[in-house]
């Protein structure tokens, strides 16, 4: 497997678009590599607690064309879910490395995620898109807010979330919940101004961080 700088590993099925990577004289010199554009659906169970995150990843065009080189097995120029079964897997697996660029908390405590579930990844004739499932290893009971947030904090990958009101959507979720989203420096707080002190711990836990580079969706439920 291809090593970023200060043996920093690139999940399995991007290793090969990570060469370039070892030209960077530094983090603070990084750049993204691969751009993926997000949806996330954030999952309730019966109980009313947030039990899940479901991701769908789309790479970018010309990253896309190079993960999929040799995988068409039967040459119709088309991409199966099969055909691709084993990427999907790699991809999936090896993104825990990395705490799947996800980061979760509730009321300002983080929330740690079991093995992803559900993976596949799908091709359109240009693009891939990784679908997977993240479990939260247990279920958040927000009493005031969940805050999701999804970045490399390396930026050798470019998060954006995609844009339209279904970039982040609630599945299960009590009536009355509200939802920001938040592309890179667009930090709308003026849904949120009654929140606790947790809430605000929470949106500042990255401020060691270019702001740029982090998506945010902040969901405050009564």
């Amino acid at each position: 497997m291809t090593l970023r700088p200060r043996q920093v590993r690139v999940p399995a099925a991007l290793a090969g678009l990570a060469a370039a990577w070892a030209l960077a004289p530094s983090p603070a010199a990084a750049h993204p590599h691969i751009w993926v554009e997000t949806k996330t659906e954030i999952v309730w169970d019966d109980a009313g607690r947030v039990a899940a995150l479901a991701h769908a990843w789309r790479f970018d065009e010309a990253n896309s064309a190079s993960m999929v080189l040799g995988l068409d097995v039967n040459g119709d120029g088309r991409y199966t879910t099969d055909e691709l079964a084993e990427m999907a897997e790699l991809n999936a697996t090896s993104l825990g490395d990395f705490g799947y660029f996800t980061f979760l908390k509730a009321d300002g405590t983080d929330h740690a995620f079991a093995a992803p579930r559900d993976y596949r990844l799908a091709h359109d004739g240009t693009n891939l898109t990784l679908h997977f499932t993240l479990p939260l290893e247990s279920p958040a009971e927000p009493d005031t807010a969940l805050v999701l947030e999804v970045y490399d904090p390396e930026f050798f990958i470019s998060f954006r979330m995609a844009d339209g009101d279904d970039a982040v959507v609630l599945a299960g979720a009590p009536g009355g919940c509200a939802i920001d989203v938040a592309r890179a420096t667009e930090v709308r707080l003026d849904q949120f101004v009654n929140l606790s002190e947790a809430f605000f711990d929470a949106i500042t836990a990255t401020e060691s961080l270019g702001v740029e580079i982090v998506n945010r969706a902040l969901v405050a439920c009564p």
